[in-house]
């Protein structure tokens, strides 16, 4: 079974939440019988190359509008890309894989639906007439949690052709720290703190973060680099918050690190552009309980509240500072919420169950012959 995946960046040239999806996908499908190859933009004019056995096959990057790159030349290699495979998977939201499938060869096809567009809302009226054309003829939408699938408008007009498979994460591919990275994390940040890991964009809801951080004078780390951390740094020294580290950039041994030695994991994202959450999969991963925002996406599939951690209204930060307290002050309760987030860990969002979901979907579309049906 040949599966050619589509969209805009991959891994390892970038390494965000999409790129890790279809890494997983395709690495874990492997050992099923699925052969991958992965077509991508790149700004950089490199050859074909292979990561971890899957080829990938970038093209330089000639325009960007909005986020939105393209390349004439994308075209020409989708064309041929297509007839090689048995399966096209497509990756919403990127306009240009949209332009794409205008030059499908009648393939199967999937689209994994990571989220709406929320914040482009005058590009998103002259682009609606393509996405239209493109959902309209996916045979298949894969939604991220049954919460996003209810609640996005996109996915409810789609209903009847949506399943969902949650995102995973591969254990195996997280380092284990030295004792050296530990000590050193240890000596500048402390232990037993709230942690906050993940790109500083405006829909993190960071400043409500803050805002609890000042109510109850609570240690927080916060790393990871991006277009908020201006704002955050201001705001942090305006009011004085030492209990509040913002470290910046890290690597993945750094993020295991600051794993372990953290308290909870806080996740105060308030808007629906946080369709998901990669960050919460590794906290439960780690054993840690998580704070979270219901937003009515990914992040309250993950986090069930009272069992695996707490869940708050939205934009509410004394809540979330309350919530900080109530962990901070109940060992017990600490304990028993990150036992069971690794368990709904092992049993949801492990890297095995993802890859098996996504085989068995594959065979469904060919057996099925979704093109006789259209």
């Amino acid at each position: 079974m040949k599966v050619l995946q589509i969209y805009r960046t991959c891994y390892p040239e970038t390494k965000g939440g999409v790129e890790q999806v279809i890494r997983f996908i395709a690495s874990g499908t492997r050992s099923l019988g699925v052969e991958t190859k992965i077509l991508t933009l790149s700004d950089n004019d490199i050859p074909p190359y292979f990561c971890e056995d899957t080829e990938i096959i970038p093209v330089k990057k000639s325009i960007e509008i909005a986020s939105n790159g393209f390349s004439l030349n994308l075209i020409a290699k989708f064309k041929q890309l297509s007839q090689w495979a048995d399966i096209i998977h497509y990756h919403y939201p990127w306009p240009s894989g949209d332009l794409l499938s205008l030059f499908d060869t009648d393939k199967p096809t999937v689209v994994t639906y990571h989220s709406d567009i929320v914040r482009q809302k005058l590009l998103k009226t002259l682009y609606k007439p393509l996405e239209n054309y493109f959902l309209n003829h996916i045979d298949v939408l894969v939604a991220t949690s049954p919460q996003y699938a209810k609640t996005s408008i996109n996915l409810q007009k789609y209903k009847e052709k949506v399943e969902i498979i949650p995102l995973a994460i591969d254990e195996n591919t997280y380092p284990t720290p030295s004792s050296h990275n530990m000590d050193e994390w240890r000596n500048k940040v402390g232990e037993g703190f709230f942690l906050f890991i993940g790109v500083l964009r405006y829909y993190k809801g960071l400043n409500y973060l803050l805002e609890a951080a000042k109510l109850n004078g609570l240690p927080v780390v916060i790393a990871g680099d991006g277009p908020e951390r201006p704002k955050l740094e201001a705001y942090i020294a305006e009011h004085n918050l030492h209990n509040v580290k913002l470290v910046g950039f890290i690597s993945e041994e750094d993020k295991v690190t600051l794993h372990l030695l953290s308290k909870a994991f806080v996740f105060p994202s308030h808007l629906r552009s946080e369709a998901f959450g990669i960050s919460l999969l590794e906290a439960q991963m780690y054993s840690k309980p998580i704070i979270s925002c219901d937003i009515g996406t990914g992040s309250s599939y993950v986090n069930l509240t009272n069992e695996t951690g707490l869940c708050v209204p939205a934009c509410d930060s004394t809540k979330l500072s309350n919530a900080m307290i109530s962990i901070e002050n109940n060992t017990e309760m600490c304990a028993t919420l990150g036992s069971q987030a690794r368990k709904r860990f092992e049993q949801k969002f492990t890297a095995q169950h993802y890859a098996q979901s996504y085989a068995n979907l594959y065979r469904k579309l060919l057996e099925h012959s979704p093109i006789d049906q259209r």
